[in-house]
Order: C-alpha cells, then sequence, then structure tokens
C-alpha cells in the first residue's frame, strides 16, 4: 500500500480511512471540472453475453477463438494484446463439456480470468506493477457478512463451477465465493461513450472511490480504462465520490438500490433529507400520483384510513381503487408492448407505449419517472423506425424531468441534449441544433474530455451546426 500511497501523491490524491465508510480517496491538490482525477485499466474484464471483441469490447468485425469457441477478437492486434492470459483460459475452457459451456456467464468467466492473471502474475509472465497487482484486490471489502443464505448459496455454487473448469488441486472455493461477492460490490459495468453497456471490469483503485448522490466527479470509460473526471471545483483536502446507480429516483428508492447491490445506507447531503417535508414532496412528485384535477398541479400522499389519496394543494380525494385499476392497466399494456419489442415489432410496440404513457398522464405527475422511462422507450423505438420528427418530440419530453432528476453535470443529461441537437439537425432545425449541441458539449466536454473519438465528432457536428446557422442568419440579412 505504500508504494500505491506513493502513486497516488504524485496523482495529488491519497487515501484515508473513515470509521463510517471504510477506505476513502481524497485530495491533495485542487481538481478542477473536466480533469482527469485517476484513470485504470481493468485487472480482468468480460464483454457481455453479446458478442464482442474480448480485449476491445467492438462488436464489429469478429472472429471466434478457433479452439475454445468462446472468445471474439476484432482483429489480430486485440488477440495478441490477450494472448498471454487468453492462452491459459483458452486451454481450460477447451476441455469443457458443450452442455455446461452454456451456462458459463460473463461472472464465471471474470473469476476464471481473475485467477489465471494471479497465477501468471506469479509466474511472472505478466508484469505486475503498484496499479496492477492482487493485492489490490484483496484489499477489497466483500460484504460476507451481510449477505443472506440464498445469496451464499448461489456464490459456492458458482465458486465450485469455477473450480471444475480451473481444475486446480490446491483451489480454495471458500475464497472464490467471497471473491464473486467482491465482485458484486466492486466490479463495474464498462460502458461505451454513450453509456450503453458493453461488459464488466474489475479496477480495484478506482473502487477505492465511494458513493454519493450527489457526486463532485464521474465515472466515463475510454475503451476499458476507467476514467474519473470532476465534474465541478474539488478543493484541497475533499473526499472524491461517484455515484454507484442511477441517480433518477427518489431517496428511499436510491438508498433501497445501494443496500440490495452494495450493502450499505448513503448519508449524503441528499440521503439526510430522507422523510422531510421536501424529500416527501419530491418523492411524490416523482414516483407517486397526481391530482385528479387535471389543473391543478398538486401531489397526492396516501390519507389515514388508507382508503386513497388526497391532494396537498386542493384537497381532492383520489380513490385507491381506481388508481389500482389503472396501475394494473398500465401494467399489462408494459408487458405486451415489451413482448412486441422483444419480437421486433416496433410499430405495434409504439402504438402500445403510447397508450400506456396516456394511461400515466392520468396517474402521474409530468415529472414522473415512469412516465420519463416510457417516453424513453418511445425514443428508442421511434429512432429505429427513424420517425425522427415524433422521436424529438419525445425527447424534448425527457429533458425536463432529466434537469431534475439529474445534477447539471450529468453525462445522461448531456447525452439527451445530444440526442436532441441530432434529431433537430435531421429535421434542419439549425438554431434548435446548434442549440442542443452546445449545451451537450458545455456538459460533455467536462465529463467526457475532448480528445475522444465520440466528442470530436459532437465538435464537428457543433461546428457544422454553427456554421449553417451562421449562413442562414446572414442570408436573412441581405434580403
Amino acid at each position: 500500500m505504500e508504494e500505491l500511497e506513493q502513486v497516488l501523491r504524485d496523482k495529488g490524491l491519497t487515501v484515508s480511512s473513515l470509521p463510517e465508510k471504510g477506505r476513502c480517496l481524497f485530495t491533495t491538490r485542487h481538481f478542477s471540472p473536466g480533469e482527469v482525477i485517476i484513470s485504470e485499466e481493468p485487472y480482468v474484464s468480460v464483454p457481455n453475453k453479446s458478442a464482442k471483441c474480448e480485449w476491445c469490447f467492438a462488436p464489429t468485425n469478429l472472429k471466434r477463438c478457433s479452439a475454445c469457441r468462446v472468445v471474439f477478437y476484432c482483429g489480430n492486434t486485440c488477440q495478441k494484446s490477450d494472448w498471454k492470459l487468453h492462452r491459459v483460459e483458452c486451454q481450460a475452457l477447451s476441455k469443457v463439456d458443450k452442455e455446461r459451456i452454456k451456462s458459463i456467464t460473463p461472472s464465471i468467466r471474470l473469476m476464471v480470468k481473475l485467477y489465471l492473471r494471479r497465477k501468471l502474475q506469479d509466474e511472472k509472465v505478466i508484469l505486475t506493477t503498484v496499479m496492477d497487482n492482487y493485492n489490490l484486490v484483496e484489499s477489497l471489502v466483500s460484504h460476507m457478512t451481510d449477505i443472506d443464505e440464498k445469496q451464499l448459496v448461489l456464490y459456492a455454487q458458482m465458486a465450485n463451477l469455477v473450480g471444475l473448469i480451473l481444475q486446480w488441486p490446491e483451489i480454495n472455493v471458500k475464497e472464490i465465493a467471497e471473491n464473486f461477492s467482491k465482485f458484486s460490490c466492486n466490479a463495474h459495468t464498462v460502458c461505451d461513450a454513450e453509456l450503453k453497456p458493453l461488459g464488466t471490469g474489475l479496477y480495484p483503485v478506482v473502487s477505492i472511490i465511494n458513493h454519493s448522490c450527489l457526486p463532485n466527479s464521474v465515472l466515463i470509460f475510454e475503451g476499458r480504462l476507467a476514467v474519473i473526471r470532476a465534474v465541478q471545483h474539488i478543493p484541497k483536502g475533499t473526499e472524491v465520490s461517484i455515484s454507484y446507480i442511477e441517480m433518477a429516483g427518489s431517496t428511499a428508492t436510491r438508498q433501497k438500490a445501494l443496500k440490495e447491490q452494495y450493502l450499505f445506507s448513503c448519508t449524503c447531503i441528499r440521503c439526510v433529507k430522507l422523510g422531510q417535508n421536501d424529500d416527501i414532496q419530491e418523492s411524490a412528485f416523482l414516483e407517486g400520483y397526481r391530482c385528479k384535477d387535471k389543473e391543478c398541479s398538486g401531489f397526492l400522499l396516501r390519507d389515514f384510513g388508507n382508503k386513497g389519496f388526497t391532494c396537498q394543494l386542493c384537497g381532492l380525494f383520489r380513490d385507491k381503487e381506481e388508481i389500482k385499476n389503472i396501475v394494473n392497466e398500465i401494467q399489462s399494456l408494459s408487458e405486451k408492448s415489451s413482448f412486441s419489442l422483444s419480437y421486433g415489432n416496433n410499430k405495434d410496440a409504439s402504438a402500445m407505449y403510447k397508450m400506456v404513457e396516456k394511461l400515466q398522464l392520468k396517474l402521474y405527475h409530468h415529472l414522473s419517472i415512469n412516465l420519463m422511462r416510457t417516453r424513453e422507450n418511445l425514443l428508442k423505438i421511434l429512432m429505429e423506425l427513424q420517425d425522427w420528427k415524433e422521436a424529438l418530440k419525445y425527447c424534448r419530453l425527457t429533458i425536463p424531468v432529466y434537469q431534475r432528476v439529474y445534477p447539471e453535470c450529468h453525462p445522461l443529461l448531456g447525452l439527451q441534449y445530444y440526442t436532441c441537437g441530432r434529431l433537430e439537425w435531421w429535421l434542419g432545425e439549425t438554431e434548435e441544433a446548434y442549440r442542443s449541441l452546445a449545451k451537450a458539449a458545455e456538459i460533455l466536454r467536462i465529463t467526457h474530455g475532448t480528445n475522444t473519438t465520440f466528442m470530436k465528432e459532437l465538435f464537428v457536428k457543433l461546428e457544422e451546426a454553427r456554421a449553417e446557422l451562421s449562413y442562414k442568419l446572414s442570408s436573412k440579412e441581405e434580403e
């Protein structure tokens, strides 16, 4: 740890331990918005179930490994980069019978690769560095004492499967089970620039960084590289924080997600307001029901007799059975929509999601997260159908909710502005496109940096929109 401390000191960072949190990453200098705080390659990583390159997670030009028939590569460069590790994994996977191969999930493969990489580092086949060694994995918290018996049994079964694949006489199944618990609390979903999931990676140094529902930093991936950037001015002596979870949700929803996945309760400045009047009102707007009076902007709270809900603005009562019937109808239609979508019937899915939206408008506030999710689904479907005009309508409808549920410098907000800008550009709405793309660039240059392919393409689009807008305005002046 002393060597790691020295590396971190050179980056303006230090690790401290707090009784209520454990290890924390603190700054020893000031960081500006958009500045890289730390970056790390994964100790091990795997793509998700859909076919992708094992090394770079690219989904195109793939060729399957002819020996194990499990792993794909997009070219010789990636195959060579991964060869030292895959050579031994390939030998292990090739011995597994075809039926059992089907049950090897990405999590199982991640664990197999973890043990193989440790072995190869012990044998000096793969280089060990201060930021790349198994000791960092050993230091991760497992929360084994907090896990219920059902989950422990599942980890034990998974550990036995890893043992069968590796076939090492000295294998410690109990240790493997504990490492599965470490994965659950510490592994990160590797995403592309638009935050679409690509795979899973274990980043032991990045895992030192704790969660906050109002974080001062953001985790973005550049390929497999995990990059932590400041999203605000971070003074010297401040703890670095990121969000582990989807931030669109009430305090109670966020707390539930953190407890279930990461086995702790958050005490950040947003979460300490749990149960206070402002928090109750915010939860009612985001996840509760709206007033029956369409002209009223009030929110509902459950009445004392548990017979229904009362508007806190106008006092109008809404019967529990009425709400229950609409909820059941929404659920039924949503299931049918998902079913149609899974079979590629986008037009049918679009029509049904619009019916869901109509029902939700009767039930939920316009800032409702449920309504936002339905509109997100419609946006995706309409984009696939290339119905740009209708897609833009739904994209614009999501923006006010994004502004409400995400911090002003959040990548999802920036990406929604980017989508809006692209749609406006395709529809010839140059001035609106320029405004949206400028808002996207303002956020994403902080969260994503400026040197990635994605950001360079965004800057090109922004410049094209600016040039076209300038030409249109000058043409108008000449008339």
